[in-house]
C-alpha cells in the first residue's frame, strides 16, 4: 500500500467531494460541502497562499490538510496547517506525509509560527506533539438538536430595537462588515489580525456558498446593525452559527442572546434538524448563552502552535 500526498486540484469535483467527505466524517460538527471547498480555493486571498492537500492510498482518499498564511496578521510568519485523517484509515502514515508537506511548503513562504487545530483526543495530541508542536488554548464544538429541542421563546424586541436579516441589507452589507470586524477584534485568538479588508470579507463570508443571509439575524439599533448572529447551512438539515457577537456600545442589552434566538427559530422553522456551533473554552460568557439554548459539548479542539527555524 503506498500513500501520496498532492494538492487538491482547481476545479476537480472528485477532489472536492473527497476533501469534503473526510472532513465531514473526522469533523462531523463542522459544515463543509464540496461547494464550499471548491469555492475557498477558487477565491482565496492571493497573500493567504491557500492550497488543500489531499493524501491518497492506491486511489483512495484518506487524509486532508488546509495550509496558508494568515495573511491579515500584523506579525509576519504567522501560518497555519489543519491536518484531518478519514477516522477509519490512520495509522498508515498519511498524517505525517501530510505534515511534512505543509511545512516545506509554508517555510518555502516565509513562515515562522504555525498554528494547528487538533481534536482533545490522546493519540492526536501525541501526533502534533511528536512534531514538535506544543499546545495553547482550547476550543468547544456545541451541538443543539433543533428538531426535538425546545428552543426559549421568541422574545419581542425592546423599544427602538428592530430584527432583521443579513438579507435586508443585500445593497449594501458594509454595515455588517463593519459589525463583524469589530466583533472579531474580542474574539479569542493566538493571532492578532487587521480585518480591514471589505473586499475579502465579501468574497470570504458574504459570498462563502454555505452563508445564509436569510438565517442571520441582525438586531438593529436606530438604523444601525448593533448584534449579529451569522448563520451558515450546508443545503441539506444542518445549521451553523459561526459568529454572534455586539458592538461595543451596545453591550449588556442582551441583544446578541436576541439575535441568535431569533436566527434559531427561522433555521428551525426552515426544517434544519441540527445547529453547531463554536466557542473557546475560556469564553465563559458565550458557552453560558449557549447553554441557555440548550446546546451541549460534543468535542474539543486544541490549538498547537510550532516554531520554525
Amino acid at each position: 500500500m503506498t500513500v501520496i500526498v498532492r494538492e487538491l486540484r482547481r476545479g476537480s469535483q472528485a477532489d472536492a467531494e473527497g476533501f469534503a467527505r473526510i472532513r465531514h466524517l473526522a469533523l462531523p460538527f463542522m459544515l463543509y460541502t464540496p461547494e464550499s471547498i471548491a469555492y475557498d480555493v477558487e477565491h482565496a486571498h492571493p497573500d493567504s497562499h491557500y492550497q488543500p492537500l489531499l493524501a491518497e492510498e492506491d486511489g483512495e482518499f484518506i487524509g486532508t490538510a488546509q495550509v496558508g498564511v494568515i495573511y491579515d496578521s500584523p506579525e509576519p510568519g504567522q501560518a497555519y496547517v489543519n491536518v484531518y485523517v478519514h477516522p477509519k484509515r490512520t495509522g498508515r502514515g498519511a498524517g505525517a506525509l501530510l505534515v511534512r508537506a505543509a511545512e516545506e511548503r509554508l517555510a518555502a513562504l516565509g513562515a515562522t509560527r504555525l498554528h494547528a487545530w487538533v481534536l482533545d483526543e490522546p493519540g492526536n495530541r501525541a501526533f502534533a506533539e511528536r512534531h514538535g508542536y506544543r499546545a495553547s488554548r482550547s476550543a468547544h464544538f456545541l451541538r443543539l438538536d433543533l428538531a426535538n429541542g425546545t428552543l426559549p421563546p421568541l422574545q419581542s424586541p425592546p423599544p427602538g430595537v428592530e430584527l432583521r436579516t443579513a438579507a435586508d441589507f443585500a445593497d449594501d452589507p458594509r454595515p455588517l462588515f463593519r459589525l463583524d470586524a469589530e466583533t472579531l477584534l474580542d474574539e479569542p485568538s493566538d493571532v492578532d489580525r487587521e480585518f480591514t479588508d471589505y473586499d475579502a470579507w465579501l468574497t470570504e463570508t458574504w459570498r462563502n456558498p454555505l452563508f445564509s443571509a436569510e438565517l442571520t439575524s441582525v438586531a438593529v439599533v436606530d438604523g444601525h446593525p448593533a448584534a449579529f448572529s451569522a448563520a451558515r447551512t450546508d443545503g441539506g438539515t444542518r445549521y451553523g452559527t459561526v459568529m454572534t457577537g455586539t458592538a461595543r456600545a451596545f453591550r449588556g442589552r442582551g441583544l446578541a442572546k436576541l439575535a441568535k434566538n431569533d436566527s434559531l427559530h427561522r433555521a428551525r422553522a426552515a426544517g434544519f434538524t441540527e445547529a453547531f456551533t463554536g466557542n473557546d473554552s475560556g469564553n465563559g460568557p458565550m458557552l453560558a448563552i449557549n447553554k441557555w439554548f440548550g446546546y451541549e459539548i460534543c468535542a474539543t479542539e486544541v490549538k498547537y502552535v510550532r516554531e520554525l527555524g
